[in-house]
């Protein structure tokens, strides 16, 4: 057996190999969606075959299930005002560059009920998180709108690519949203 062809060489060629179509499926389903993208044009980009891409993830759900599987975020802590201030501490990731996974799973949660299911259960963490801060006996729905109104902004900046948005600072925003998620957190807006 030669060194091309021990185990260790074929399971690194392999690993390779599925990262090459991880990262293709991440870039397609990031600018098509999920309907929109597919098998064949993922392992063209990838340069494999189509019946490989299948051989090693089972389906195009599978593939998606991969693609879009995110790191964690920090939770989120401390009293009302530091929650408030830790949203807002998050505007610049959420306009700059997100990773193909999230930006993946942005744009097919609307047309897929997988990706709408994901997205959900990663919302409500994070509506959990602020609620359970909250002192009021609407605590979750409050949460529930300052996480909307956050990811109405990652939206409107990521994929509908908003002009007035495009040009505005993480700080400006913050600045603009502030008073808002103030009142909503049930906090004098100052």
């Amino acid at each position: 057996m030669t060194v091309k062809d021990s185990p260790t060489a074929r399971a690194q060629r392999r690993r390779q190999t599925e990262e090459r179509i991880l990262s293709s499926a991440r870039r397609a389903f990031a600018q098509r969606g999920f309907e929109r993208a597919t098998i064949r044009a993922i392992a063209a980009e990838a340069e494999v075959d189509p019946a490989l891409v299948i051989q090693y993830f089972g389906s195009k759900q599978e593939l998606f299930q991969r693609s879009v599987q995110l790191g964690s975020v920090p939770p989120l802590s401390g009293d009302v005002d530091e929650l408030v201030e830790a949203v807002l501490a998050r505007i610049g990731m959420k306009i700059g560059s997100l990773p193909q996974a999230t930006l993946a799973m942005m744009r097919s949660m609307l047309t897929h009920p997988e990706a709408a299911d994901q997205a959900r259960a990663t919302l409500d963490g994070q509506v959990a998180q602020l609620g359970s801060a909250i002192e009021a006996e609407d605590a979750d729905l409050r949460a529930a709108l300052m996480v909307s109104t956050m990811l109405g902004v990652t939206i409107a900046h990521q994929l509908l690519d908003l002009t007035a948005l495009r040009g505005a600072s993480p700080q400006k925003i913050a600045e603009l949203l502030r008073p808002g998620l103030r009142a909503v957190a049930g906090v004098d807006p100052q």
